[in-house]
């Protein structure tokens, strides 16, 4: 999950090496930071916030699939 979230990211971002994932997990819930330039924040969220939504829904997927419950926050 934090190597699709991390691919995402870094393509959807200007500065890609400025995007990183930071993932903690505890009590079955895996927790993914997403860590972005101040001027790619935009990007990541979208109009509206299609674009992180977009990304919560795929991340979630993988989860599932992987039977654990996924949260994804931007920093």
């Amino acid at each position: 999950m934090k190597e699709l979230t991390q691919f995402l990211v870094k393509n959807l971002a200007d500065h890609p090496d400025q995007a990183s994932v930071q993932d903690s997990e505890a009590d079955g819930t895996v927790t993914l930071k997403l860590v972005v330039a101040e001027e790619d924040k935009g990007k990541i969220i979208g109009k509206k916030g299609k674009v992180i939504k977009a990304i919560r829904s795929l991340v979630s997927a993988a989860g599932a699939k992987a039977q654990k419950k996924t949260v994804v926050d931007i920093d």
